[in-house]
């Protein structure tokens, strides 16, 4: 492919139909009888989160068949896939991540020579939508694209949350400047408070999420989240700041303490992340004991990608993915729905 005519070309034949999800994707797409994953069948307090991918069980081969199965969309050079939980995008040489699988998939999708590249990706405790390109040249048009959102403080990715908590606010934003300081052997995101021009020089950033509460009900709340800027861990660190920590966040939530049921924040230098503690009555309503809530994988999934028209004067298409089974089963226990 060339030319300035290509993008347009590839995506008149590929962008799917407003707000719907094309292909096959699907909780089913993500239960596969490979080592890697918690299985479905068998009493609940033996796999309670159906669906969760275990990278560090998987060989190549394997999180190949993986990916393939989560693939939503492939038109041409472009595909989308709902990536698990756990999955990381990138990571050390020889570490097993989406990145270094690329040859693999490309083969396996049938694209040939034509190496697929990510365009946007989920983190790797998050789960969700990845928009991956064989062509170089839609790779980088797709890209600038969110940048040029990005700048505009447009924001295009719609994430869903489930929170230990409910925001006093139905909807808003949520501003707080981050900084990465390495704390306990980690590199973790913590609020600077009034950041001054030496700290933006010094790497913090001034970030921005909007954030809008779908459902609520058993203490905590369906959040949807759109960052406008982007930072390690930004919707994580929000909204914790909001004393409403995702569920299966088990770093920033240790800041928030609870004193007499009333919640307030601990200070980040002061504060070891640690395995989040959920009450009692929160626990009976998951189905869970104390020690499968240490292994709660996070409820924050990319749900909604935004995307260019096919031509310029087109108007703005939206890919889908469909939640992680583990992630659908939390919100059926707490009687929360999306909508």
């Amino acid at each position: 492919m060339g030319g300035r005519r290509a993008f347009p070309r590839v995506c008149a034949a590929w962008w799917p139909p407003r707000g719907v999800c094309a292909g096959r994707g699907g909780d089913a797409g993500l239960q596969l009888p490979v080592r890697g994953f918690s299985k479905r069948p068998g009493p609940l307090g033996c796999q309670p989160f159906p669906g969760q991918l275990r990278p560090e069980h998987l060989s190549r081969e394997e999180l190949v068949v993986v990916l393939r199965a989560a693939v939503l969309d492939q038109k041409g050079p472009l595909v989308t896939l709902n990536k698990p939980q756990g999955l990381p995008v990138t990571g050390k040489p020889g570490e097993l991540t989406l990145l270094s699988v690329l040859p693999e998939l490309s083969q396996a999708l049938g694209l040939g020579k034509q190496e697929l590249q990510v365009v946007r990706a989920s983190a790797k405790e998050t789960s969700g939508l990845v928009l991956l390109s064989a062509c170089p040249q839609t790779t980088s048009r797709l890209r600038k694209f969110f940048i040029h959102s990005r700048s505009a403080q447009k924001p295009t990715a719609t994430y869903c949350a489930v929170t230990d908590g409910i925001p006093a606010a139905s909807e808003g934003k949520i501003q707080a400047a981050l900084k990465l300081e390495h704390m306990n052997g980690v590199d973790l995101a913590v609020p600077v408070r009034s950041a001054s021009r030496k700290d933006i020089l010094d790497g913090v950033k001034r970030t921005l999420s909007h954030f809008r509460v779908v459902a609520s009900g058993s203490g905590c709340a369906l959040v949807q989240l759109q960052p406008v800027t982007a930072f390690p861990c930004q919707l994580q660190v929000h909204m914790a700041l909001q004393l409403c920590p995702v569920l299966g966040d088990h770093t920033h939530s240790a800041r928030v303490a609870s004193v007499l049921g009333r919640r307030f924040l601990l200070p980040a230098e002061s504060t070891r992340p640690h395995g989040q503690v959920l009450d009692a009555a929160l626990l009976r309503r998951l189905g869970l004991t104390p020690a499968q809530a240490a292994l709660l994988p996070l409820h924050l999934h990319l749900h909604r990608l935004q995307l260019p028209g096919a031509g310029p004067r087109d108007a703005p298409t939206a890919l889908l993915a469909p939640l992680p089974a583990y992630f659908s089963r939390t919100l059926q226990r707490l009687g929360l729905r999306l909508q």
